[in-house]
């Protein structure tokens, strides 16, 4: 097969191929929610705009990454949250540590409601960080994402029809990173975080619960499925570890990054996140951001924030919202 071929065979991402900054995928798709998406109640109560099905694809070559410009995107909070995860921790004490609130509002509801306190969030985090008791008793969200990636539970039968379950789990993460590296034509990378049998345990079931990589050319690609997907607040994030966790896989497996493409099942907007939908659709997106792992950690598990380094990210003003719980 010629070079030539080769590059035909491509897929090449709309925006690519048209020369639009890849950022109107996600403008185009916002309008398109906000103006034609089925209104419905959701589980929060506030209710929704949503569309069922939609992508986003975005080239990772050249160290570029998908950061909206459209309004300001916290990546280091976003980065730290995708180490989390990688750590199987459940518990919000190291997170709200180093000031990362993204899953605070879940323990606090909890905690507000079992004890009838009206505590404020900032005072619930400290107490979180200061008293390890505390912590411990209020500050589990369940064995939520990360713990299903590198420590999916195991049961083992016990005799008489009864199970036990196996000390040590099973690491999707080490697992797929292994099969990468001796296997990378295999169909099988991949990470999941849907575990049927502990969903009522989580304080939130997965969202972006399915991670598949793919070797082609010597380039990683990762598509993500995610079952839910709030637009206006949680996509930008949701993109970003994306690119984040495949660029790492990448490193660690001597590849060159590829495509993050992402996959929404239900994709929605939030009735109460007018004036952001309105703001944001205001504005036109400019620039492109490069990210910089400034060291090669001698696992997937042991990378640091201060391995990442951005260029290049000049976006406009960050645009504040309410998170539905």
């Amino acid at each position: 097969m010629t070079d030539n071929l080769i590059e035909a065979t491509r897929i090449v991402p709309s925006s690519e191929a048209s020369g639009r900054h890849w950022e109107w995928q996600y403008l185009d798709l916002m309008r398109r929610i906000w103006e034609q998406g089925d209104e419905r109640v959701d589980r929060t109560g506030v209710g929704t705009r949503s569309v069922f099905g939609a992508t986003i694809r975005f080239d990772l070559s050249g160290g570029l990454m998908p950061l909206l410009t459209t309004k300001r995107v916290y990546w280091k909070t976003a980065s730290r949250e995708m180490l989390w995860f990688l750590t199987g921790d459940t518990n919000i004490r190291s997170l709200c540590a180093q000031g990362v609130e993204i899953w605070t509002d879940w323990p606090l509801d909890r905690y507000r409601k079992a004890t009838g306190a009206e505590i404020a969030r900032a005072d619930f985090s400290r107490r979180i960080v200061e008293d390890e008791a505390f912590a411990a008793e209020w500050g589990d969200l369940g064995p939520v994402y990360g713990k299903q990636w590198v420590d999916w539970p195991v049961y083992e039968p016990a005799g008489e029809g009864l199970y036990k379950k196996r000390g040590q789990g099973v690491n999707q993460v080490a697992q797929v990173i292994e099969s990468l590296r001796t296997n990378p034509g295999s169909r099988r990378h991949i990470i999941e975080g849907w575990n049927v049998a502990e969903l009522d345990a989580m304080a939130l079931p997965p969202c972006h619960k399915t991670y598949q990589f793919h070797v082609a050319d010597g380039r990683l690609s990762c598509i993500l499925y995610q079952r839910s997907c709030d637009l206006g607040l949680g996509f930008a994030f949701n993109m970003w570890s994306l690119a984040l966790l495949t660029r790492m896989f990448a490193q660690q497996c001597n590849l060159e990054p590829g495509e993050a493409v992402w996959m929404g099942g239900d994709v929605h907007l939030y009735l109460n996140h007018a004036s952001l939908v309105e703001e944001q659709l205001s504005r036109q997106p400019s620039g492109e951001a490069r990210l910089d792992i400034v060291r090669r950690p001698d696992s997937i598990f042991d990378y640091r924030i201060e391995d990442f380094a951005v260029s290049g990210y000049a976006p406009q003003a960050h645009i504040a919202a309410p998170v539905a719980v």
